[in-house]
């Protein structure tokens, strides 16, 4: 289907979206001065991912905004990565720039030599090299997203990650993959790189409503129906704690099961809990 005008409207739509992506999380993890919960081999992971998409459109001529989203998504998962280790292993400023500034010169350098390396194949009727770029970017991406899908099983939460950066991503797999479809040609591999990386983030939004905002609801119902625990006077067990475990967003916390450890604190710190 070759609409040009839309797939230009859905690629810079794409571009945006993937741009901005990753500020939410990186201003979440700013804001409370750690990165628990994120998977730094997931932002690596993307990081390296950029270097084969980027390879891939740019040597498949896809339009201008589609051939800038990798660089993007690359430059900033970089910058997610490095915050997991200035926050979770107390590096300094100087350690952390020492560290991540040569890995992005070496992506930088790698993209751009394949680039070259790949057109040349092509003028020469080799294929296959642009096809593994592909293949690479769409595994690096899902990649990054199983990770995280590590944590949830592990946790029974959707903890660390903010909600909002994971729907402004999934908004730009959506319009990245439409934009494809609008192409003078239809481009199957494009479509698999935006897809299955959509298809994981809805999983992680389907988590997040069974883990974080289930708990969340039935916490807000109970206080709106004040509902209180004859035998002592507190809000009736629901299993659900609220605990300063940094969680997903802001609205929703981390739930827990341990009715023991949300007694004590109460006890000793006077804090008041919710249902």
């Amino acid at each position: 289907m070759d609409v040009p005008i839309a797939a230009n409207v859905l690629g810079t739509l794409g571009a945006v979206f993937w741009s901005i992506q990753l500020i939410p999380q990186i201003v979440v993890n700013y804001r409370r001065h750690n990165a628990t919960g994120l998977q730094p081999s997931m932002m690596m992971l993307w990081a390296w991912a950029g270097v084969p998409l980027g390879v891939y459109t740019i040597v498949e001529q896809f339009n201008i905004a589609l051939q800038v989203q990798p660089q993007m998504l690359a430059f900033l998962s970089l910058v997610t990565w490095i915050q997991c280790y200035y926050y979770e292993h107390k590096w300094s400023v100087f350690r952390a720039l020492t560290v991540v500034v040569p890995i992005g010169c070496a992506m930088a350098g790698i993209e751009v030599g394949l680039i070259f390396a790949l057109r040349a194949g092509k003028r020469k009727g080799t294929d296959w090299p642009v096809t593994l770029m592909a293949v690479l970017a769409a595994v690096f991406l899902a990649l990054g997203v199983l990770r995280h899908y590590y944590d949830i099983y592990k946790h029974r939460t959707v903890r660390g990650i903010s909600f909002l950066f994971v729907g402004i991503d999934a908004l730009g797999d959506l319009t990245s993959l439409i934009s494809v479809v609008f192409q003078p040609s239809l481009d199957v591999l494009g479509l698999v790189i935006y897809g299955v990386e959509l298809t994981l983030w809805i999983g992680v939004f389907a988590c997040g409503g069974y883990y974080n905002l289930t708990p969340w609801l039935r916490a807000k119902m109970g206080q709106r129906n004040g509902k209180l625990d004859p035998a002592d006077g507190q809000p009736p067990a629901t299993g659900v704690a609220q605990h300063d475990m940094p969680s997903s967003t802001s609205v929703f916390r981390t739930p827990s099961s341990d009715s023991n450890a949300l007694r004590s604190r109460v006890n000793a710190g006077g804090v008041e809990l919710q249902p």
